[in-house]
Order: structure tokens, then C-alpha cells, then sequence
């Protein structure tokens, strides 16, 4: 058994709000005033987490109802606050927003499970009377929501600012913060989101430190320590982790162009008796000595295309290595990596398949069926999944049968020895398949 601590809910009232900006900079404030402060995301999202991690000095965490289960997200999150003074959980698009089958998924119903007081992040440029009407809105639409008041962003003057304090004032609702309209707090943004930190580290992190002054000098941190405080105490389950076993070498993809690995999946592999070892794709010409297995996760192979194909020793052993069964697990990025070629620039050829940028964006949840054995699971068995791209892939594979509210098709390449696919898969609900990759690993390696 384990407690849930301090915590504290950001959400905004649509995507695009300023919720990114400012939960980040409580977490810089916090820390800066001297607080232990934790993070977690609402939802799949890989980015948004770099910069919570680089802000708390913690490992990125992410609360996924709809693929975890709701049972679990108290459990992840504790362990996301272990030790922490509070714990800051930035939502997912607006408030209410989730999976379009209605599973409960959205930033309410995290906050909702795990009875966190939520702020709610509002744009205040362009209104100003009418935010009462907006907030009441949000406030009273699950009366169950523990709604503990609103940091208003985008505040254009100080005469600005008071009408909107006023406003909400009426409705008897507390502001926890006014941040001014400062176009140097825009985060720098690509076709999936915000740049990840690790493309450039030093300069996210200056940049960090200045929003966490600016968020520090509006938000009244004492009232955010006092409402994440009164939250109260639960006693929830442990995760749930593999059973170890002996240690196996296993190469996991890195470095700026491979970026996208959920926390609770690594962990999960190393319970399992994994021994990760990291490489850089983009520099590094050999696998690392030894490895029984490869993880290639998400990231942005595009934009380092050109380095990428540059680097054919590490294209040529890989394809070898692959073709010669070692046990592999492909996650969207990874799966352009090993493709014949990515926007005509050759790769790795693994994958009987040629893959493209688009302008379209295909995103969402998937329940994804299983058509052959894997070593991440056998045929027939039933995965959760979560795809986010711009690229196409062609032929698109058969390995699995992915479905959704508006869509049925296959998807990915599979093989006893490789699984390579568009699916993003969170382990932390399905601990055994992170112990069936593993030692799918340690048997190739004793018959090696």
C-alpha cells in the first residue's frame, strides 16, 4: 500500500489555453521556493513530461486512464509524488475533454479519482466580465470536482486584470494568480507538439527558469501549497511489477531523434530483469556490445532523417541483427527507422515498407487486437494503444487489428521476434507483456 500526498490538478478550459506554461512554471516556482515537486501528465502525451522532468528535477510521469484503467491512476499516482512536497498534474486539452467513446479519460476524471483540487488555467485577453459566465460554466458542470480556483493568463493591463478579478469575484470564485500577456512565454512548437527538451537541453532550461520567475511573481504559491495540502490523504495499492529475473542486456533507442519512452514502461522492463543500455542512432555506428533485444521507441526520425541515413554501419548492423532474429519492439518512430526508407532517404530496410510525411495527423486511442505471436504478446490477446503521426506507412502491415469509435483497420509488422508498429503501448497496466519481451530476450540469448 502506498499514500497519495499533496496534489494539485492544472487544467485548462480548451488545448492551447497557456496550461502547458503554467503548470511548468508552478513546478520551477515551487522548486525554487524550496518545495520538492513532483509531475505528472494527463494522458499519452511524451513531450509535455520532458519539460515537467527538467522542471522538478524528477522522472517524467504519465496518468492515462484509458489505457492504465482507472483503478490504477491513484497507484501511478503516488508514485509519481513519492517524497514530494506536492504533486502538479497538468491536464489534457480542456477540462472535460477524453476519448471519444466516453471511457473516462479526461482531466476531470483524474482529478475526480484522485479528489485533487483543481486551478483552472483561463485566457483572459478579449473578455473581461464574461469570464464569470465561462468559469461558472466549468465549475458547476461536475459538481463533483473539487474546484479550488483559477490562474488567469493573457492578462493585457492591471485595469484588464481587475475587471476579470471582479468578475469572478461575483461568482465567488478565488484567483490564484493573474500572468501577464508576454509573448516570450510562447513555447516553441512542431507538427506533434512542443520541441522536446532533449533536442536542446541548456536552452529549455534557461528558459524554464525565466517562466518560473514569471509564474513565481503572479501566482500566490503559499494559497497552491495550502490547497494541494488540504487535499485529502488516500491509501492506494501499489503498481503492480513483473517478477525479475536474471539481468538481460537490451539496446534502447535514444538521443534527440528518439525521445518518446514512457517512464512506467522503463521501469516496468528493468522489474522484469531488463538491462538497459542506451545508444544514439544518430551518432553511435555499433549497438551496444552484447544486447539480446532492441527497443526503438517515438520520437522525430524526420527531422533527423538525412543524419540518420548518414549513419549506415548502424543501419547495416541492426538490419542484420534483426533479420538475424534478435528481439525487437518498434513504437511508431522506430518503426520509420526500420522501414526501407523515410521521405527517400534509406533506413534500415527491416520492415518490407516505405514510409512518408503527410499532412494528414492520425491520432487517438486504439484497442488493438493481436493477429500473430509477438514477443510482446501472443496472437488473439487484446492491447490498448494510443497513435500520434504524420507519417504513412506503406504497406501499412497486418500484425495487429486496430479499432476505434470511428475505425477498423491492420496495422504494423509482428513475428515471434520483432513487433514493429504505430501503437504507443503503456506497461503499467500490463506488466507481463514488459516479462514476455524480456523473456522472449533471455531464451533467444541461451539459443544464441
Amino acid at each position: 500500500m502506498t499514500t497519495l500526498g499533496p496534489r494539485l490538478v492544472v487544467a485548462g478550459t480548451h488545448s492551447g489555453v497557456g496550461k502547458t506554461t503554467i503548470a511548468t512554471g508552478l513546478m520551477v516556482a515551487l522548486r525554487r521556493a524550496g518545495h520538492t515537486v513532483a509531475s505528472a501528465k494527463v494522458g499519452p502525451d511524451f513531450i509535455d513530461p520532458g519539460y515537467h522532468s527538467l522542471a522538478t528535477g524528477r522522472p517524467p510521469r504519465n496518468l492515462d486512464a484509458w489505457m492504465s484503467g482507472l483503478e490504477l491512476i491513484g497507484p501511478l499516482a503516488a508514485r509519481a509524488g513519492t517524497d514530494a512536497d506536492i504533486t502538479i498534474i497538468e491536464g489534457v486539452m480542456g477540462l472535460f475533454d477524453g476519448a471519444n467513446d466516453g471511457s473516462p479519460s479526461s482531466t476531470a476524471d483524474i482529478a475526480i479519482e484522485l479528489d485533487a483540487p483543481v486551478a483552472l488555467v483561463v485566457d483572459g485577453s478579449s473578455m473581461s466580465s464574461s469570464v464569470a459566465a465561462l468559469v461558472q460554466g466549468y465549475r458547476d458542470h461536475r459538481p463533483e470536482l473539487r474546484f479550488a480556483g483559477v490562474i488567469l493568463n493573457r492578462v493585457s493591463t492591471e485595469r484588464h486584470r481587475t475587471l476579470l478579478i471582479e468578475a469572478l469575484a461575483a461568482i465567488d470564485v478565488p484567483v490564484l494568480g493573474t500572468i501577464a500577456r508576454d509573448d516570450a512565454m510562447t513555447w516553441r512548437d512542431r507538427h506533434l507538439g512542443l520541441v522536446p527538451v532533449d533536442e536542446q537541453p541548456d536552452e529549455v532550461r534557461a528558459s524554464l527558469e525565466r517562466l518560473g520567475g514569471a509564474v513565481g511573481d503572479g501566482c500566490d504559491l503559499e494559497r497552491v501549497m495550502a490547497i494541494a495540502t488540504a487535499a485529502p490523504g488516500r491509501t492506494v495499492d501499489a503498481p503492480q511489477t513483473p517478477a525479475p529475473g536474471s539481468p538481460v542486456p537490451i539496446a534502447v533507442a535514444g538521443g534527440p531523434a528518439f525521445t518518446f519512452q514512457y517512464r512506467d514502461n522503463i521501469e516496468a522492463l528493468q522489474a522484469a530483469g531488463a538491462e538497459l543500455l542506451p545508444f544514439d542512432p544518430l551518432v553511435d555506428e555499433h549497438l551496444p556490445d552484447g544486447v539480446a533485444g532492441l527497443i526503438i521507441g517515438g520520437g522525430f526520425p524526420e527531422v533527423f532523417a538525412p543524419r540518420l541515413a548518414d549513419n549506415r554501419r548502424l543501419l547495416d548492423e541492426v538490419a542484420h541483427a534483426v533479420g538475424d532474429g534478435l528481439i525487437t519492439w518498434a513504437e511508431c518512430g522506430g518503426l520509420l527507422w526500420l522501414s526501407r526508407s523515410l521521405d527517400d532517404r534509406s533506413m534500415a530496410g527491416v520492415i518490407p515498407a516505405r514510409t512518408t510525411m503527410s499532412d494528414r495527423l492520425t491520432l487517438g486511442y486504439r484497442t488493438a487486437t493481436a493477429a500473430t505471436d509477438t514477443p510482446l504478446a501472443l496472437a488473439g490477446s487484446v492491447l490498448r494503444g494510443h497513435e500520434f503521426h504524420y507519417s504513412v506507412c506503406e504497406p501499412g502491415g497486418d500484425a495487429l487489428q486496430l479499432t476505434s469509435r470511428f475505425d477498423m483497420r491492420s496495422e504494423g509488422f509482428g513475428s515471434p521476434t520483432m513487433l514493429a508498429t504505430y501503437l504507443h503501448q503503456h506497461l503499467a497496466a500490463a506488466p507481463e507483456r514488459a516479462e514476455r519481451f524480456v523473456q522472449s530476450c533471455r531464451e533467444a540469448d541461451r539459443h544464441r
